[in-house]
């Protein structure tokens, strides 16, 4: 289902959608050239409206996958973007940037990782918070883009010592053949987001290219009581080699993938981007969609 933009947000794209409820508003947090994007609705099933940008830097350009969490009154914002006098991507790295308010005048805080860093979700568990997010990996047999997840001494700072979660094992998670070099084709696993529920641990991630009707949402899955999330041991779902999304594309739509998760009144809803199956092949199409998911006996479900 398509989340209803209307008035100033009609029109607009909503790659990479964050879903946060604050203050009793709901928000969505999406990718953009210029700056964060942020929308706000009463309901996620009501009319969503654009507020603007809510965060930009003077001399970067391509915002990238924006995450929000509350602490201590202040609502901090991670996200990636590079230098607007480079056309290279791999100069992407996670940032930090911090608002007393969750619509807006976010304030850049400090670069938090090295390049090539994109995608965080960062979460608590146990007490501490942790980061998920996408690197770099030149010298792996299937090279290309995986997860790592670090343990944060604050709010501001990962710790140093990222372990792997969850890497390309499969040919239908190729973003591009023959991308650096001939017969080494770049794989990519991507737009990590951590769910728990009880002793159940869910990584979903994004696979194969964003600009591809193919890219799709999967997910990782670890039990046990453990609380700090580099101990755990993530397998894919039903196993490393068995291409089986939990989202992909379908009559309606394609492209689908980088999702968020929101539990609303007992209820989990998957907020994804894709796009309609007859879009236009050029441009920026990607928008907003939702779903009902059931999970059940450490399996994710889609209703």
């Amino acid at each position: 289902m398509k989340l209803r933009f209307s008035g100033n947000a009609a029109g607009r794209s909503q790659p990479d959608p964050y879903i946060f409820k604050a203050e009793g508003k709901y928000y969505i947090y999406a990718t953009g050239r210029d700056g964060v994007q942020i929308y706000r609705a009463d309901s996620p099933f009501g009319e969503w409206e654009y507020l603007g940008i809510g965060l930009s830097e003077e001399g970067c350009h391509e915002y990238w996958a924006p995450c929000v969490v509350p602490e201590g009154g202040r609502y901090y914002m991670y996200y990636s973007s590079f230098p607007s006098d480079s056309a290279d991507v791999h100069e992407q790295a996670v940032k930090v940037a911090v608002s007393d308010r969750p619509d807006g005048g976010f304030r850049f805080v400090k670069t938090m990782l090295p390049p090539f860093s994109i995608d965080p979700h960062v979460v608590r568990s146990g007490g501490d918070w942790y980061i998920f997010y996408s690197v770099n990996d030149y010298t792996a047999e299937r090279q290309g883009t995986y997860i790592v997840v670090d343990k944060m001494t604050d709010m501001l700072t990962a710790e140093g010592h990222p372990v792997p979660v969850v890497r390309p094992t499969m040919d239908e998670e190729i973003f591009r053949r023959d991308r650096f070099e001939k017969g080494k084709h770049w794989h990519t696993i991507e737009g990590a987001f951590y769910l728990r529920v009880g002793d159940d641990h869910f990584c979903m991630y994004s696979g194969n290219c964003y600009e591809n009707e193919y890219y799709f949402v999967g997910y990782a899955h670890a039990r046990g009581k453990e609380d700090d999330l580099r101990k755990l041991h993530f397998e894919k779902y039903p196993d490393e080699h068995t291409y089986a999304p939990l989202l992909m594309r379908n009559a309606e739509e394609s492209g689908t993938g980088h999702n968020s998760v929101l539990e609303e009144g007992g209820k989990y809803y998957i907020v994804y981007h894709g796009r309609d199956a007859d879009a236009p092949a050029e441009g920026e199409t990607r928008t907003a969609r939702i779903r009902e998911m059931r999970v059940e006996n450490g399996k994710l479900l889609l209703v």
